[in-house]
């Protein structure tokens, strides 16, 4: 361990030389190297965890680069990889550091062996499919799970450790969630960096035996608007399919996975809802995109490639791609969870 790189964190009382030996150990999955996950792994690697292993199924654009700080104009021109651009930078960061990047969609199927080995999960995606994906495989295998999300300038987060907390089902139903993203109403940066940093505080009071000083709350906040709030876990609830039967419904094959390339349509259908509200996403995206309604459907022209067909049984058709991949990204981008 090199004493001198990490000299002012070992000052630090709560952490000592013995804390960092704890995080030299270590092993953490960062799913989703976006806004929140470029600013956890900076403060992960820069911290001196051992072993990073980053997994993201999407590539650099020039919009990200507002807030994902990993990346510049040379990722965007090479159409790089997020997780591949972020292990270049991180690498130059720390290079004791072993990081792991896989360009992959994280899915039910591949779950158990992204999460082998390793000691703490943090959350940096942007939908809540994969979130309770996350949340259950980490209460089956007794994982703690660092929770993220912003948007616009709200941001909360928490930690739920499996055996000790509710988990994320018991606070954050499914369905509940507003359908609002970044792609449709907007995002600062100042908004993803506190939650990210909040996540990191969180998972260096964990790995480094600091219990005791965890928050134990639902951190929310409004930067703009100068409102925040810690609400304190609530006992789990009783009916809870992950954290109390131990159901884990986010790791069976079920209607949220059902995505079907259309033959002969350029056309990835993917029914994730049983029903859509067609009023609610028509007044969501109707500042991003030409829309048509009728009382059939509704259709979201987003650029000149790509156009959502949306139906009121919950089916959504991403036109203008016959990759799987794309169109989940495109659908958790301007639908939502």
């Amino acid at each position: 361990m090199n004493r001198e790189r990490y000299s002012r964190q070992m000052l630090f009382s709560p952490i000592k030389e013995s804390g960092q030996e704890l995080l030299a150990n270590c092993t953490v999955l960062v799913v989703g190297v976006g806004a929140l996950g470029t600013v956890i792994c900076n403060h992960l690697v820069r911290s001196g965890i051992g072993r990073l292993r980053i997994v993201d199924r999407d590539y650099v654009e020039l919009s990200n680069l507002q807030r994902q700080m990993l990346f510049d104009e040379n990722d965007v021109r090479d159409a790089l990889p997020k997780a591949i651009a972020a292990k270049r930078k991180l690498s130059k960061t720390n290079r004791d550091v072993h990081i792991e990047a896989l360009v992959d969609n994280v899915t039910y199927e591949n779950i158990e062996e992204l999460t082998e080995g390793i000691d703490l999960v943090l959350d940096g995606t942007d939908n809540f499919t994969t979130r309770y994906l996350l949340n259950d495989i980490c209460f089956k295998k007794n994982i703690p799970f660092s929770y993220g999300g912003v948007v616009g300038s709200r941001g909360m987060t928490a930690l739920f450790i499996p055996n000790e907390t509710p988990c994320l089902r018991c606070i954050a139903k499914p369905g509940s969630d507003d359908g609002q993203t970044c792609d449709t109403v907007g995002v600062i940066s100042p908004a993803v960096d506190i939650v990210s940093s909040m996540q990191v505080v969180e998972a260096l009071k964990y790995l480094t035996n600091n219990k005791q000083n965890l928050r134990g709350t639902l951190k929310t906040f409004d930067v703009w608007f100068n409102n925040q709030y810690d609400m304190k876990f609530p006992k789990p609830d009783s009916n809870c399919p992950t954290c109390q039967t131990k159901e884990y419904p986010a790791l069976k094959k079920s209607l949220q996975d059902q995505e079907t390339v259309l033959c002969g349509r350029n056309t990835v259908q993917i029914h994730q809802k049983e029903k859509m509200e067609l009023t609610r996403l028509e007044n969501q995206l109707t500042n991003i995109a030409s829309i048509q309604r009728t009382p059939f459907l509704l259709k979201a022209r987003i650029n000149e490639d790509i156009t959502f067909v949306i139906f009121p049984d919950g089916r959504v058709l991403v036109q203008g791609t016959e990759d799987k991949i794309n169109a989940r990204s495109l659908y958790d981008r301007y639908i939502g969870s």
